[in-house]
Protein backbone atom coordinates (compact mmCIF):
# COMPACT_ATOMS: atom_id res chain seq x y z
CA UNK A 1 0.00 0.00 0.00
CA UNK A 2 1.07 3.83 -0.99
CA UNK A 3 1.77 5.26 2.57
CA UNK A 4 2.06 8.98 0.78
CA UNK A 5 -1.75 9.41 -0.78
CA UNK A 6 -2.54 12.34 -1.96
CA UNK A 7 -5.27 14.40 0.43
CA UNK A 8 -6.87 15.19 -2.75
CA UNK A 9 -8.01 11.59 -3.54
CA UNK A 10 -9.50 11.31 -0.41
CA UNK A 11 -11.17 14.48 -1.11
CA UNK A 12 -12.60 13.19 -4.43
CA UNK A 13 -13.47 9.73 -2.94
CA UNK A 14 -15.51 12.12 0.17
CA UNK A 15 -17.17 13.85 -2.25
CA UNK A 16 -18.10 10.24 -4.16
CA UNK A 17 -19.99 9.71 -1.07
CA UNK A 18 -21.34 12.29 -0.08
CA UNK A 19 -22.95 12.89 -3.97
CA UNK A 20 -23.49 9.24 -5.03
CA UNK A 21 -21.80 9.73 -8.32
CA UNK A 22 -19.04 10.87 -10.42
CA UNK A 23 -20.72 13.98 -12.08
CA UNK A 24 -22.44 15.17 -9.00
CA UNK A 25 -19.19 15.05 -6.88
CA UNK A 26 -17.26 16.62 -10.15
CA UNK A 27 -19.75 19.67 -9.47
CA UNK A 28 -19.77 19.70 -5.76
CA UNK A 29 -15.77 20.14 -6.32
CA UNK A 30 -15.50 22.05 -9.24
CA UNK A 31 -13.44 19.11 -11.00
CA UNK A 32 -14.03 17.84 -14.91
CA UNK A 33 -15.62 14.53 -14.53
CA UNK A 34 -13.07 12.42 -16.21
CA UNK A 35 -10.20 14.20 -13.37
CA UNK A 36 -12.35 12.90 -10.82
CA UNK A 37 -12.84 9.38 -12.42
CA UNK A 38 -8.92 9.11 -12.50
CA UNK A 39 -8.36 10.39 -8.89
CA UNK A 40 -10.70 7.37 -8.19
CA UNK A 41 -9.28 4.74 -9.90
CA UNK A 42 -5.38 6.27 -8.25
CA UNK A 43 -6.93 5.95 -4.78
CA UNK A 44 -8.05 2.62 -5.63
CA UNK A 45 -4.78 1.46 -7.16
CA UNK A 46 -2.88 2.86 -4.00
CA UNK A 47 -4.83 1.31 -1.75
CA UNK A 48 -5.00 -1.90 -3.84
CA UNK A 49 -9.25 -2.49 -2.74
CA UNK A 50 -12.43 -1.88 -4.88
CA UNK A 51 -14.27 1.30 -3.65
CA UNK A 52 -17.45 1.15 -5.73
CA UNK A 53 -19.57 -0.47 -7.76
CA UNK A 54 -21.24 1.10 -10.40
CA UNK A 55 -25.05 0.15 -10.85
CA UNK A 56 -27.92 2.01 -13.39
CA UNK A 57 -28.63 4.38 -9.82
CA UNK A 58 -25.18 5.45 -9.91
CA UNK A 59 -22.00 4.25 -7.86
CA UNK A 60 -22.66 1.89 -4.84
CA UNK A 61 -19.94 2.18 -2.55
CA UNK A 62 -18.33 -0.97 -1.15
CA UNK A 63 -18.37 -2.02 2.43
CA UNK A 64 -14.15 -1.04 2.48
CA UNK A 65 -15.33 1.99 1.21
CA UNK A 66 -17.87 2.39 3.71
CA UNK A 67 -15.20 1.44 6.19
CA UNK A 68 -12.99 3.89 5.06
CA UNK A 69 -15.66 6.68 5.48
CA UNK A 70 -15.31 8.09 8.41
CA UNK A 71 -11.37 8.89 8.34
CA UNK A 72 -12.19 10.48 5.49
CA UNK A 73 -14.40 12.53 7.52
CA UNK A 74 -12.07 12.90 10.16
CA UNK A 75 -9.50 13.88 7.52
CA UNK A 76 -11.46 16.83 5.81
CA UNK A 77 -12.71 18.41 9.12
CA UNK A 78 -9.19 18.85 9.97
CA UNK A 79 -8.56 19.94 6.77
CA UNK A 80 -11.08 22.12 7.20
CA UNK A 81 -9.98 22.93 10.67
CA UNK A 82 -6.10 24.24 9.63
CA UNK A 83 -7.73 26.22 7.13
CA UNK A 84 -9.61 27.99 9.54
CA UNK A 85 -7.24 28.26 11.91
CA UNK A 86 -3.96 29.58 8.93
CA UNK A 87 -6.92 32.61 8.06
CA UNK A 88 -7.07 33.69 11.75
CA UNK A 89 -3.61 33.99 12.28
CA UNK A 90 -2.22 37.67 13.23
CA UNK A 91 -3.55 40.06 15.98
CA UNK A 92 -6.85 41.40 14.74
CA UNK A 93 -9.82 39.70 14.76
CA UNK A 94 -9.69 38.32 10.89
CA UNK A 95 -10.47 35.08 9.53
CA UNK A 96 -12.85 32.24 9.54
CA UNK A 97 -14.89 30.96 12.39
CA UNK A 98 -17.05 27.99 12.19
CA UNK A 99 -20.42 28.12 14.77
CA UNK A 100 -22.50 25.58 15.46
CA UNK A 101 -26.00 25.62 16.72
CA UNK A 102 -29.30 23.99 16.81
CA UNK A 103 -31.93 25.08 13.57
CA UNK A 104 -34.18 27.07 16.05
CA UNK A 105 -31.14 29.15 17.62
CA UNK A 106 -29.44 29.22 14.37
CA UNK A 107 -32.38 30.70 12.57
CA UNK A 108 -34.32 32.21 14.58
CA UNK A 109 -31.96 33.68 17.66
CA UNK A 110 -28.31 33.96 15.93
CA UNK A 111 -28.75 35.90 13.08
CA UNK A 112 -29.26 39.72 14.63
CA UNK A 113 -25.91 39.15 16.44
CA UNK A 114 -23.85 37.74 13.88
CA UNK A 115 -25.02 41.12 11.58
CA UNK A 116 -23.95 42.92 14.21
CA UNK A 117 -20.73 41.47 14.61
CA UNK A 118 -19.54 41.94 10.97
CA UNK A 119 -20.48 45.59 11.38
CA UNK A 120 -18.15 45.58 14.07
CA UNK A 121 -15.71 43.02 12.59
CA UNK A 122 -15.70 43.03 8.78
CA UNK A 123 -12.63 41.17 8.55
CA UNK A 124 -14.09 37.79 10.25
CA UNK A 125 -16.29 35.28 7.97
CA UNK A 126 -18.36 33.41 10.39
CA UNK A 127 -19.00 29.57 9.02
CA UNK A 128 -22.90 29.16 10.60
CA UNK A 129 -23.63 25.35 10.84
CA UNK A 130 -27.06 24.67 11.63
CA UNK A 131 -27.69 20.73 13.22
CA UNK A 132 -29.40 19.33 16.52
CA UNK A 133 -26.31 16.77 16.42
CA UNK A 134 -24.24 17.94 18.79
CA UNK A 135 -21.32 18.82 16.90
CA UNK A 136 -17.61 18.02 17.99
CA UNK A 137 -15.41 20.61 18.95
CA UNK A 138 -12.37 18.57 19.89
CA UNK A 139 -12.39 16.97 16.43
CA UNK A 140 -12.48 20.71 15.05
CA UNK A 141 -16.49 20.01 13.51
CA UNK A 142 -16.39 23.80 14.50
CA UNK A 143 -14.77 26.05 16.47
CA UNK A 144 -17.82 27.57 18.71
CA UNK A 145 -20.84 25.60 19.79
CA UNK A 146 -23.72 27.03 21.40
CA UNK A 147 -25.13 24.07 23.65
CA UNK A 148 -28.58 23.05 25.22
CA UNK A 149 -26.14 20.04 27.77
CA UNK A 150 -23.49 21.14 29.83
CA UNK A 151 -20.09 19.69 27.88
CA UNK A 152 -17.92 17.62 30.08
CA UNK A 153 -14.59 17.56 28.02
CA UNK A 154 -12.20 18.63 30.29
CA UNK A 155 -10.52 20.65 26.78
CA UNK A 156 -13.30 22.97 26.42
CA UNK A 157 -13.91 26.17 27.48
CA UNK A 158 -17.35 26.44 28.32
CA UNK A 159 -19.65 30.04 29.32
CA UNK A 160 -22.83 29.86 30.80
CA UNK A 161 -25.55 32.33 29.91
CA UNK A 162 -28.37 30.61 32.13
CA UNK A 163 -31.55 28.86 31.49
CA UNK A 164 -34.00 29.07 28.50
CA UNK A 165 -37.28 28.46 29.95
CA UNK A 166 -39.27 26.33 26.97
CA UNK A 167 -43.40 26.06 27.29
CA UNK A 168 -46.63 25.11 25.79
CA UNK A 169 -48.17 27.73 23.30
CA UNK A 170 -50.60 28.44 21.20
CA UNK A 171 -51.26 31.63 18.63
CA UNK A 172 -54.58 33.71 19.79
CA UNK A 173 -56.28 33.38 16.80
CA UNK A 174 -56.13 29.19 17.25
CA UNK A 175 -57.36 29.71 20.73
CA UNK A 176 -60.00 32.04 19.96
CA UNK A 177 -61.30 29.29 17.44
CA UNK A 178 -61.03 26.28 19.77
CA UNK A 179 -61.17 27.70 22.78
CA UNK A 180 -58.24 27.94 25.39
CA UNK A 181 -57.43 24.13 27.31
CA UNK A 182 -57.50 24.51 31.04
CA UNK A 183 -56.53 21.18 32.81
CA UNK A 184 -53.90 18.48 30.91
CA UNK A 185 -57.53 16.33 29.99
CA UNK A 186 -58.54 19.59 27.79
CA UNK A 187 -55.73 18.77 25.13
CA UNK A 188 -57.43 15.49 24.32
CA UNK A 189 -59.54 17.37 22.32
CA UNK A 190 -56.88 20.15 20.68
CA UNK A 191 -54.55 19.76 17.44
CA UNK A 192 -50.99 19.48 19.07
CA UNK A 193 -47.63 19.80 17.47
CA UNK A 194 -44.71 18.05 18.07
CA UNK A 195 -42.26 15.28 16.99
CA UNK A 196 -42.32 12.36 14.92
CA UNK A 197 -39.31 10.43 15.75
CA UNK A 198 -38.33 11.34 19.33
CA UNK A 199 -35.00 11.66 20.60
CA UNK A 200 -33.15 10.79 23.44
CA UNK A 201 -34.19 14.37 25.38
CA UNK A 202 -37.68 14.54 24.06
CA UNK A 203 -38.55 10.90 25.27
CA UNK A 204 -37.00 12.14 28.90
CA UNK A 205 -39.11 15.58 28.95
CA UNK A 206 -42.11 13.26 28.42
CA UNK A 207 -41.80 11.47 31.45
CA UNK A 208 -42.70 14.45 33.35
CA UNK A 209 -45.15 15.88 31.16
CA UNK A 210 -47.88 12.56 30.72
CA UNK A 211 -50.39 13.42 27.72
CA UNK A 212 -47.55 14.55 25.32
CA UNK A 213 -46.95 11.09 23.65
CA UNK A 214 -46.30 10.87 20.03
CA UNK A 215 -49.69 9.18 19.42
CA UNK A 216 -51.61 12.63 20.77
CA UNK A 217 -50.15 14.91 18.31
CA UNK A 218 -52.11 16.10 15.05
CA UNK A 219 -49.28 17.54 13.59
CA UNK A 220 -45.90 15.50 13.31
CA UNK A 221 -42.30 17.03 12.20
CA UNK A 222 -38.72 16.48 13.47
CA UNK A 223 -38.01 19.57 12.61
CA UNK A 224 -37.96 22.28 14.96
CA UNK A 225 -38.61 24.82 12.79
CA UNK A 226 -41.26 23.26 11.03
CA UNK A 227 -43.20 22.84 14.48
CA UNK A 228 -42.48 26.11 14.81
CA UNK A 229 -44.15 27.50 12.19
CA UNK A 230 -47.00 25.65 12.48
CA UNK A 231 -47.55 26.95 16.04
CA UNK A 232 -46.97 30.74 14.26
CA UNK A 233 -49.87 29.69 12.12
CA UNK A 234 -51.96 28.82 14.12
CA UNK A 235 -52.29 25.23 13.47
CA UNK A 236 -52.34 23.97 17.12
CA UNK A 237 -50.53 23.84 20.48
CA UNK A 238 -46.85 23.45 20.58
CA UNK A 239 -43.67 23.87 22.59
CA UNK A 240 -41.65 27.17 22.37
CA UNK A 241 -38.93 28.63 24.02
CA UNK A 242 -40.12 31.65 25.96
CA UNK A 243 -38.07 34.85 24.42
CA UNK A 244 -39.38 33.36 20.88
CA UNK A 245 -43.29 32.96 22.41
CA UNK A 246 -42.87 36.28 23.63
CA UNK A 247 -41.82 38.14 20.38
CA UNK A 248 -44.13 36.44 18.36
CA UNK A 249 -47.13 36.90 20.62
CA UNK A 250 -47.93 33.38 21.64
CA UNK A 251 -49.97 33.03 24.45
CA UNK A 252 -49.15 30.70 27.20
CA UNK A 253 -50.80 27.84 28.72
CA UNK A 254 -50.50 25.85 31.56
CA UNK A 255 -47.24 27.04 33.12
CA UNK A 256 -47.12 25.47 35.96
CA UNK A 257 -47.89 22.16 34.55
CA UNK A 258 -45.52 22.35 31.41
CA UNK A 259 -42.19 23.74 31.93
CA UNK A 260 -38.59 22.68 30.52
CA UNK A 261 -35.77 24.84 31.56
CA UNK A 262 -32.60 24.17 29.38
CA UNK A 263 -29.28 25.38 30.69
CA UNK A 264 -27.25 26.84 27.58
CA UNK A 265 -23.42 27.18 27.33
CA UNK A 266 -21.20 28.44 24.86
CA UNK A 267 -18.17 26.21 24.12
CA UNK A 268 -14.94 26.70 22.93
CA UNK A 269 -11.85 24.60 22.38
CA UNK A 270 -9.58 26.08 25.03
CA UNK A 271 -6.63 25.72 22.11
CA UNK A 272 -9.12 29.08 20.46
CA UNK A 273 -8.52 30.74 23.42
CA UNK A 274 -5.84 33.29 22.59
CA UNK A 275 -7.42 33.37 18.99
CA UNK A 276 -8.30 37.26 18.43
CA UNK A 277 -10.97 35.61 15.82
CA UNK A 278 -12.58 33.17 18.14
CA UNK A 279 -12.52 34.94 21.38
CA UNK A 280 -14.37 38.09 19.61
CA UNK A 281 -16.86 35.81 18.50
CA UNK A 282 -17.34 33.76 21.74
CA UNK A 283 -17.68 36.77 23.26
CA UNK A 284 -20.42 38.04 21.14
CA UNK A 285 -22.45 35.10 21.12
CA UNK A 286 -21.66 34.89 25.38
CA UNK A 287 -23.41 38.31 25.78
CA UNK A 288 -25.75 37.98 23.13
CA UNK A 289 -27.25 34.62 24.39
CA UNK A 290 -27.59 36.19 27.84
CA UNK A 291 -29.37 38.91 26.59
CA UNK A 292 -31.58 36.49 25.20
CA UNK A 293 -32.23 34.14 27.92
CA UNK A 294 -32.73 37.18 30.13
CA UNK A 295 -35.85 38.76 27.72
CA UNK A 296 -38.07 36.34 28.56
CA UNK A 297 -37.99 36.56 32.81
CA UNK A 298 -40.79 38.43 34.30
CA UNK A 299 -40.68 42.52 34.64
Amino acid sequence: MNTSIDWQLYRSFLAVMQEGSLSGAARALGLAQPTLGRHIDALEAALGISLFTRSQGGLLPTDAAQALRPHADAMASHAAALERMASKQGDAPRGVVRVTASEIVGVEVLPTMLAALRRNHPAITIELVLSNRTQDLLQREADIAVRMTRPLQAQLIARAIGAIEVGLFAAPEYLAAQGEPIVAEDLDRHSLIGFDQASAFQREAAKSMPGLAREKFSLRSDNDLAQLALLRAGAGIGFCQLPLARRDGLQRLMPERYALRMETWITMHEDLRHNPACKTVFDTLVEGMRQYAESAKPG
